[in-house]
């Protein structure tokens, strides 16, 4: 019985690390304000700023100055937590997604009419789910925060006077620590639950490669790949208040390897005249390439090893999706442009797989984006997103015995305020 609970707390924390770090989880993208205007629904084929690094590495060389690109985003994420069932005692507050700020930045430098360089800091993903100490259903998941920072140097090329290419490898550092509780109290003298608590991370290499068409004056058309990533998470799970007779009080090593699956994203510019602009975009994530998660753990006591706590796993089961997006800018003055968008975000995980580290589901947002350039050199761009989901529904069984049913019904949204400032030499 333990030793399933154990098991089970050690595969979904694995879980939790990677779809928070890929998919829609209460977040919006941050890697920049002008794209954010239009719900990225140009990404790959519009060329605004240095944030193309991100977007296609292709487009880099349509800059014709070097610039420097920088700003943040303000996310303020809600969740509701409805019609709960379980066999544990608790409270059900939500919001245990705080208010998070994220920086990102760009600089890029044509170093002749055919050829550019650049690098970016952003963070492509990223959620922190903290729920209250004495949440409902904290023995599945009371703690989760996962970052991902990525450092990527580009080079991008012109090939002739309508096609572009572009390339750079991404350097992806992911910070993951998770927390939660085990149903023993009845088996300690203390009368207190298990708590584990679990750290891991890892730096693995990646790359974008990206291609953007000039399909005729008016019309852009541009594809960017973004590769899988392969992490070897090495870290530690801190058992405490575990039941005497189990001997399991203490740190023990612990890894897993994670592949974070590969992206295409491919969009449509089309400029109908010198004011208007059109933007039609798509992402496929190719998510069932995770199927199965496995740790290998260390410094185990005799009696956990023969228990099976030296190699745990469980399958999981994600699907491919498919996100799509539309979007307008108009050129209001020569000074300002104003902007808009919608997308729509499927989950990758389906009723039956949802967990409470990760309640999300089918996501729409609406944006509205502004830019304003005082001078040649200068631009400010401000946006603003609202997203909501489907109705989530969350049903934990207590497969274990040490960690008590429980099943809601999420409410997720969440506004997004994202700033920029670019500067042109």
């Amino acid at each position: 019985m333990y030793k399933k609970a154990v098991s089970r707390v050690f595969a979904l924390s694995a879980c939790a690390i990677s779809l928070q770090a890929y998919s829609n989880g209460v977040t919006v993208n941050e890697q920049s304000a002008s794209g954010a205007g239009t719900a990225f629904s140009g990404r790959a084929s519009t060329v605004l700023d240095a944030s193309i690094i991100y977007g296609n590495p292709a487009g880099l060389v349509k800059l014709k100055r070097s610039e420097v690109s920088g700003g943040f985003a303000v996310i303020d994420p809600s969740i509701d937590i409805k019609n709960v069932s379980s066999g544990a005692r608790g409270t059900n507050k939500g919001d245990s997604a705080p208010i998070t700020t994220i920086p990102f930045g760009y600089a890029s430098s044509p170093l002749s009419d055919d050829v550019s360089v650049g690098i970016g800091v952003y963070a492509p993903f990223g959620l922190i789910n903290d729920y209250e100490s004495s949440f409902q259903g904290r023995y599945h998941g009371s703690y989760s925060m996962v970052k991902v920072i990525t450092f990527q140097p580009t080079i991008s090329f012109r090939i002739n006077d309508f096609i572009s290419v572009g390339g750079g490898l991404t350097i992806n550092r992911l910070d993951g620590k998770l927390k939660n509780d085990l149903a023993t109290a009845a088996l300690n003298p203390t009368g207190k639950d298990t708590e584990l608590k679990i750290k891991g991370d890892d730096t693995a290499i990646g790359y974008n490669l990206g291609v953007m068409i000039d399909i005729s004056e008016s019309a852009t058309w541009g594809l960017a790949y973004h590769s899988k990533v392969d992490y070897s998470l090495k870290g530690h799970i801190s058992v405490s208040e575990s039941p005497a007779a189990f001997r399991l009080n203490g740190r023990y090593g612990t890894s897993m390897d994670v592949t974070l699956p590969e992206s295409v994203d491919t969009s449509l510019t089309y400029r109908f005249d010198e004011k208007l602009t059109g933007y039609l975009g798509t992402t496929w994530t190719r998510w069932s390439r995770l199927k199965d998660l496995t740790a290998e753990n260390e410094g185990i006591p005799p009696l956990g090893v023969a228990l099976g706590f030296g190699t745990v796993g469980e399958e999981v089961n994600f699907r491919d999706i498919w996100s799509v997006a539309v979007g307008t800018a108009y050129q209001l003055t020569p000074q300002w442009v104003l902007r808009t968008g919608f997308a729509y975000d499927p989950s990758p995980t389906t009723n039956e797989d949802r967990i409470v580290r990760i309640p999300v589901g089918d996501r729409r947002t609406v944006t509205v984006g502004a830019g304003y350039s005082p001078l040649s050199e200068l631009t400010f761009d401000i946006a603003y997103a609202y997203l909501w989901e489907n109705a989530a529904p969350v049903s934990q069984s207590n497969s274990s015995g040490l960690q008590p049913a429980y099943s809601a019904k999420y409410e997720n949204s969440a506004h997004g305020l994202t700033a920029q400032m670019t500067y042109r030499f």
